[in-house]
């Protein structure tokens, strides 16, 4: 018998002792799922593209970068879905959350038709926009389990390079609805008039807090340009009508009452 007909042979007898042979194909049984499994997806990151509909579908589509879905700022907003959900796109680069690098592997990204900044000043997100925005999330939330405080803003996860959503992105309106991390209000007057009254906490408390929450931060107890910049996110975020990167007693005192 020659060589190869050996080979063949054998690869059979070994197939054989596997179990039955199926020359037409794979056969899989998934009537039987595992209880202890959830989704790969734990992250919600929201994007703008800082140009329009046209030029974003051009280069979220044919470029070097993708996002899961595009939301367009027409007068009634369209949704693309760019990425499939199983499969990574390409959106959050260079990030951390929680510890957690390479957010493209879990997360879905969310690019909204906005022109960013421009100067000194930002473009608002159209209300019909917000909406489609808030049902999609509401839908990805109720499919993957994610966490609220997993829904996050390019800016969070990347706050030494990016400004993403920006400050006129209606985070509070989306945890009215359910959808992300919010602060206690009260708490955070409470802890406002503390700080007022004995002063700030250090520089390495700061930063402390700010990894509590998620952000990546230098943790040197200097107030650093790394530091600034991860505050001016948080700000961005949960204080926007102003956003400089100091660290005040309201804005601590909101960090302070994040959950």
């Amino acid at each position: 018998m020659h060589g190869k007909h050996i080979v063949a042979a054998a690869l059979l007898l070994v197939l054989a002792a596997c179990g039955t042979y199926q020359p037409e194909g794979l056969q899989i049984d998934r009537s039987i799922q595992a209880k202890s499994q959830n989704s790969r997806i734990e992250f919600i990151v929201l994007h703008y593209t800082s140009t329009g509909n046209e030029a974003s579908l051009k280069i979220l589509s044919e470029q070097n970068v993708s996002s899961h879905y595009l939301i367009t700022n027409d007068p009634v907003p369209r949704i693309y879905q760019l990425v499939d959900e199983n499969r990574r796109a390409w959106h959050a680069g260079i990030s951390e959350w929680f510890g957690r690098t390479d957010m493209n592997a879990g997360s879905i990204g969310i690019e909204i038709v906005n022109q960013g900044r421009n100067g000194n000043s930002w473009e608002p997100y159209p209300p019909a926009q917000i909406a489609a925005v808030t049902a999609l999330i509401q839908d990805i939330v109720s499919r993957h389990q994610i966490k609220a405080l997993n829904i996050v803003g390019h800016s969070d996860i990347a706050p030494q390079r990016k400004i993403d959503p920006g400050p006129l992105f209606p985070w509070k309106e989306l945890a009215q609805k359910g959808i992300g991390r919010w602060y206690n209000d009260a708490k955070a007057q409470e802890y406002a008039q503390e700080f007022l009254r004995n002063g700030l906490p250090d520089i390495a408390w700061m930063q402390k807090e700010l990894a509590r929450a998620g952000y990546k931060v230098p943790r040197n107890g200097v107030l650093d340009k790394g530091t600034r910049n991860v505050i001016t996110a948080f700000q961005m975020h949960y204080r926007p009508a102003l956003y400089d990167g100091q660290p005040d007693a309201e804005t601590l005192a909101i960090l302070k009452a994040l959950p």
